[in-house]
């Protein structure tokens, strides 16, 4: 039997309770003892002195799905990456896109891999990657970094099932989709996202998918949505939802709640709150989550009309192409859409950093925003830019899109019902959004040490418990006898993200230790283990 006994930490214990100065005394991974003082002798003894104790931090929105894989081919940062900020937990498969299940079509397998690199990366060397089950077992041959349960993406059971095609489903095809996502649910997926504002989700009706993930009710399972528009279109969206899981009867989370658009901020927040709030009032289990940046990040293609794709992204960069076909997306970006948020006029080329290129010849991209790269290209306008890049690339191209006001999203964080997310996106550069590397100890620190937006008490329960319970993963997220050895301990004020925008790619700082189902991983900084993560299920 291991033993482990931490001494005298100011103990946050993921409740949102006052913190209290106690002892802790983990046997073989699980905390068996929480006391002022315990006298007990024990294999590894840490004092905790002058120092906060906090649980291991969740984190349920994370598009890290085949980054397990890459880290066991010895070829990945990623374990070092989560744990150097506290994250012991992580849940993948969210906004309606996970790596599985994947179409027996080559072509439409192709096309889909092409679609999702910029947001979990080239997958194609894990074709053996068919289905959830295959999924989940190959995900149990490895030595995880960190806690790690899997969704499944609504967007990628339809491509399965009908491909790319803009159109409603038969009742054949929908029984399909159901099928899928009750297997996925028998095998232990903690629940299903949707992803409304991508292909070929955009084309999806709420009556059509609430009627397909009814199983979620059954099953007590959440659904996570992308919502279809976080601009002029949010309330509305945020409407949809609702009434897709009222027609599900299951629980509802809005994942990375925000509020984007010049004309939005500090207005159709609180409209949106208000919605979600009188669902709530009306027995609704509505919650959200949220990442503490002001920046966004996702797939250049998502700043192209979905009525100029038509459900077949290759045939639309042909087109692209074209001088006819790019005078079109120009004419169509000048509309604003009932259905579809057009960034391009609510935000504006200037707020599009490109992140993530494959091609050398567009490097120099990398880091600038299009305004700027119609100049220094020169290009004739930004949409000839955009379309030459996209092209180019073969629409695998990420950025990240300033779009949200701090304000609103301190509102977001003080709701009792938010939790935080990093959302990092998993692209092939190395300028991510500085989320993947610090949106944990960056919402403590700025949130609430800082600026103190909300309590720290409360702060540490939106990265703990909060997540943990909404997930349903038993056993984690709080500092409890009979839960698992997950924590973290590190002085309040030294404890900090380090990442930025300009220098994104570096490891937070301060994490003194970090002990993960009882096993010190982390101390000083310095990465001690990456092997004593498990498979969790519901």
């Amino acid at each position: 039997m291991s033993t482990v006994l931490i001494k005298n930490g100011l103990v946050y214990d993921g409740s949102g309770n006052t913190p209290e100065n106690a002892d802790i005394y983990i046997e073989d991974g699980v905390i068996a003892k929480v006391a002022q003082v315990i006298q007990k002798s024990a294999d590894t003894i840490v004092s905790a002195e002058g120092m906060v104790v906090t649980p291991g931090f969740v984190d349920i929105h994370r598009h890290c799905d085949k980054s397990p894989f890459d880290l066991e081919a010895g070829h990945s940062v990623y374990g070092e990456v989560l744990l150097r900020q506290g994250i012991t937990t992580v849940v993948t498969g969210n906004c309606g896109i996970s790596m599985y299940p994947v179409s027996q079509n080559a072509n439409i397998r192709k096309e889909t891999r092409d679609y999702y690199v910029p947001v979990l990366g080239n997958y194609e060397n894990y074709q053996d990657v068919t289905d959830y089950e295959a999924y989940i077992q190959k995900l149990g041959t490895c030595s995880l970094p960190v806690n790690t349960a899997a969704m499944i993406g609504m967007g990628s059971i339809r491509i399965v099932v009908s491909g790319f095609e803009g159109r409603p489903l038969t009742m054949e095809e929908k029984a399909r989709c159901r099928e899928i996502v009750e297997d996925a649910l028998k095998k232990g997926a903690p629940g299903v996202s949707i992803g409304l504002m991508y292909l070929p989700e955009v084309y999806e009706s709420a009556q059509e998918l609430g009627e397909i993930l009814k199983p979620l009710g059954d099953y007590d399972r959440i659904l996570t949505t992308h919502i279809r528009g976080e601009g002029d279109s949010l309330v509305k969206s945020v409407e949809e939802v609702i009434e897709i899981a009222r027609i599900a009867g299951c629980r509802l989370e809005i994942s990375h709640f925000k509020s984007c658009g010049l004309r939005n901020w500090n207005k159709e927040i609180f409209r949106a709150i208000e919605r979600i709030d009188r669902a709530r009032e009306e027995g609704m289990e509505v919650t959200c989550d949220f990442y503490p940046y002001d920046c966004g990040s996702t797939t250049l293609m998502s700043l192209i009309p979905p009525a100029y794709i038509q459900g077949n992204i290759p045939k639309a960069l042909e087109k692209m192409a074209t001088e006819e076909g790019r005078e079109t997306l120009h004419q169509m970006l000048r509309e604003t859409y009932d259905d579809w948020d057009n960034y391009v006029i609510s935000l504006g080329w200037d707020k599009a950093v490109i992140s993530s290129v494959l091609k050398e010849e567009n490097g120099w991209k990398i880091g600038k925003d299009l305004s700027q790269i119609t100049r220094e290209g020169g290009y004739r306008d930004e949409v000839e830019a955009a379309a030459d890049l996209l092209v180019s690339e073969n629409g695998t191209v990420a950025m990240i899109i300033q779009s949200m006001q701090q304000s609103d999203i301190d509102a977001i964080a003080a709701l009792p019902y938010s939790c935080v997310i990093s959302d990092a996106i998993y692209a092939e550069t190395d300028r991510p959004h500085p989320r993947m590397y610090g949106a944990f100890p960056e919402f403590l620190h700025n949130y609430a040490v800082e600026r103190q937006v909300i309590p720290v008490e409360e702060a540490i329960a939106k990265m703990t418990s909060i997540p943990a319970v909404r997930m349903k993963l038993i056993g984690r997220g709080r500092i409890k006898e009979g839960y698992w050895g997950d924590l973290n301990i590190f002085d309040l004020h030294e404890f900090q993200a380090k990442a930025s925008y300009t220098d994104p790619a570096r490891y937070a700082e301060g994490l003194k230790y970090c002990f993960l189902n009882g096993i010190m991983v982390v101390k000083d900084d310095e990465i001690l283990r990456q092997t004593e993560g498990r498979l969790l299920s519901n």
